[in-house]
């Protein structure tokens, strides 16, 4: 690093390597703590047999690996990734797909698995519990700053930038925000600030959200990304589990007894969002619905996707398989292999068969004469001859019968897959009477 820093010196200034120098210094003295344990309720089946951050996002990804590469590209190469419900399949994609850090240079991507480490033995009971059952793991590190992190979001995020804001303003803990309309803001916490944008106010979840003053449609809400000086979190973890009455959680607890007694700064997230949309407004998507999960990923096939995954300097890091090219076969006026305004991953092949606007993600198979619109398949699926899918998400390992017809007919759907408010059907093994053993 110091050749580098030299080189760039000599061309550019003593100035903007000092910068460099400060980032990269900033990062080294920072953990960051990736809070993956949940299950995401609200994604139905698709979270039966794996927690929320391990399912699949985009055709090759996983949702975990978009805070875990905001890392690496942030420069915090020191992570720990807290997990509980159903973790195998996160597990494996962990050690699979993140062992490239190098321990030698002090980087890594260690797993935190529930393991009843207090004096209590009970599993996380919220997620500042979550962090305090590590605390010694984390004080072993000797970090000075901790990053706290959900695992089960979407967005691109240079963390240097919030760490860089943390310190100028000699903040005690520094809370990420974004600006959403007052009606959906319900589901977060919500803050108000000052001119400083030093919080004034934490309201977790409010059936009336404060909107921001003279902009009364809009509130400022945390996005559950947390920067602490370490010292001062590990003094109130430790508070915070000594209280009876607390949740011992960051959103319900712990903020809201920090903002009115310590420095408590907001930052908001378009001075750090990487690849902001042309409209100004950072893209975060939280796809903790069916719905909100298929328009997620069905925005990717359009011809310019709200998210953009085609940055080389901010990439996307993952497990990635050794797969042959996807293929397109037969080309007969009643038999033509085809995909208009899709994405289709490694290792699929379309036989004979019409795919639009669907996202295919790796070893999809799809027989001759079927139709597959507006649809998520996930991976190691196999859709027979004649069959019909449309607004679908399939589940990985499904044997689409031939001549299966879903998405036509809602109420019939219902009989046997769930449909969601805005129409969409969820199809898994289960539904189809197919019970694959599998880790997903």
């Amino acid at each position: 690093m110091d050749n580098k820093i030299s080189t760039l010196e000599s061309e550019f200034g003593a100035q903007y390597t000092s910068s460099i120098r400060f980032h990269s210094n900033l990062s080294n003295d920072t953990i960051a703590l990736v809070l993956a344990g949940g299950r995401g309720s609200r994604l139905h089946q698709l979270t039966d047999w794996r927690a929320k951050p391990a399912v699949p996002f985009g055709g090759k990804f996983r949702i975990i690996d978009f805070p875990l590469s905001n890392c690496v590209n942030s420069g915090v190469r020191r992570i720990g990734v807290v997990t509980q419900y159903k973790a195998q399949s996160l597990i494996r994609h962990i050690q699979h797909g993140w062992s490239f850090l190098d321990g030698r240079f002090k980087e890594f991507v260690e797993l935190l698995p529930a393991q009843q480490r207090t004096a209590e033995e009970t599993w996380y009971q919220g997620t500042a519990d979550a962090v305090f059952q590590n605390i010694d793991i984390l004080q072993r590190h000797d970090a000075r700053y901790v990053l706290v992190l959900g695992g089960d979001h979407i967005y691109k995020m240079d963390y240097s930038k919030l760490l860089s804001e943390h310190i100028e303003k000699a903040a005690d803990v520094t809370v990420a925000c974004l600006e959403i309309p007052v009606q959906e803001a319900s589901s977060f916490g919500v803050m108000g600030v000052n001119d400083a944008w030093q919080v004034t106010s934490f309201t977790e979840k409010p059936a009336n959200p404060p909107p921001i003053p003279g902009r009364p449609d809009t509130a400022l809400v945390s996005m559950g990304i947390y920067v602490f000086n370490a010292a001062f979190l590990y003094q109130q973890l430790i508070r915070d589990h000594q209280a009876t009455d607390s949740a011992h959680d960051f959103g319900k607890d712990l903020i809201p007894y920090l903002v009115p007694r310590y420095r408590v700064f907001a930052h908001r997230f378009q001075n750090s969002c990487v690849n902001m949309m042309a409209s100004g407004i950072p893209y975060w998507r939280d796809v903790g619905t069916l719905d909100a999960y298929w328009e997620a990923n069905i925005d990717l096939t359009t011809i310019t996707p709200q998210l953009n995954l085609y940055d080389e300097n901010w990439p996307i890091w993952t497990h990635q398989e050794q797969l042959p090219p996807a293929k397109f076969v037969f080309d007969d006026d009643d038999r033509r292999g085809q995909a208009l305004d899709s994405s289709v991953s490694g290792g699929c092949i379309i036989s004979g068969a019409a795919v639009r606007r669907s996202l295919l993600f790796s070893n999809v198979k799809v027989r001759s004469y079927s139709n597959v619109e507006d649809s998520v398949i996930l991976p190691n699926v196999e859709i027979g001859r004649n069959a019909r899918l449309r607004r679908v998400i399939v589940e990985k390992q499904c044997i689409i019968p031939e001549g299966l017809v879903v998405g036509y007919d809602s109420e019939a759907d219902r009989e046997r897959f769930y449909v969601t408010q805005k129409g969409v059907t969820l199809i898994t093994p289960e539904m189809l009477g197919q019970h694959i053993h599998k880790v997903c």
